[in-house]
């Protein structure tokens, strides 16, 4: 028997990533679910556990160093090694005018996408860098936003384009470990957290790209995939 392929998703416990770990789950990956609230990320262990999947619990806040140098200690000691990463734990600032943005809203956005993905994909690096055989994959959720902006919203936009230059940085740079580094933009998936006032799509076929990211072998790589909602408003000028 196979060992199994072991998949850490942040931000699990709704939305994209709940999605992307239950399709992960569906292909056969034991996952592990981080995020910041317990109650969410054991309502999903157990749909994939119903499903006939292994996921195991792993409360985690991606802004502190310490909390991520936990969960990656923790997932060595349970399973010895990881093979995919999908950084996909996010947060938005409130919709002011720019002017009217805060300090603090702005770093407890940058803090969360930007230098929690540093800190998540820098800890995985170490990790498949260090095990036999050496390497994994790491996805990074970007966004449509990582391209063009929505009006008032500079500290969410600001890091979903600076986390294109983490994926080009990290793909580079984990190449010659077996390290590949991809990224996926998606725009209006449907979930319980965000409402679009413009045409969306169901968010499992946003999962079911993630899933066909993860499923390739180390020799290839998506360095940059965009799902979106056929009609929405970004292509060209409407």
């Amino acid at each position: 028997m196979s060992n199994p392929r072991i998949a850490l998703v942040t931000g699990a416990g709704s939305g994209i990533g709940k999605a992307s770990a239950l399709a992960l789950a569906k292909a056969g990956w034991t996952l592990v679910l981080a995020g910041r609230r317990a109650e969410p990320l054991d309502a999903v262990a157990a749909e994939i556990a119903a499903l006939g999947g292994a996921a195991s619990v792993a409360p985690t806040d991606v802004a502190d160093e310490a909390s991520v140098d936990a969960l990656f200690a923790s997932i060595a000691e349970r399973h010895g090694r990881l093979d995919l990463l999908f950084n996909n734990a996010g947060v938005f600032a409130p919709k002011v005018l720019f002017e009217d943005l805060t300090s603090a809203q702005w770093r407890s956005v940058v803090d969360v996408n930007l230098t929690g993905a540093f800190l998540c994909m820098r800890a995985a690096f170490r990790m498949m860098k260090a095990q036999r055989p050496m390497g994994g994959r790491i996805i990074n959720n970007g966004s449509i936003s990582a391209h063009t902006p929505r009006e008032n919203s500079a500290p969410y936009s600001a890091t979903k384009h600076a986390i294109t230059g983490l994926t080009k940085s990290g793909a580079l740079d984990g190449r010659k470990y077996d390290i590949a580094v991809g990224q996926i933009d998606i725009g209006n998936a449907q979930t319980a957290m965000v409402n679009f006032a413009e045409p969306v799509m169901d968010v499992t076929h946003a999962a079911q790209a993630v899933a066909h990211m993860a499923s390739l072998p180390l020799c290839a790589n998506v360095l940059f995939m965009t799902v979106m909602a056929t009609k929405m408003p970004f292509v060209g000028r409407g």
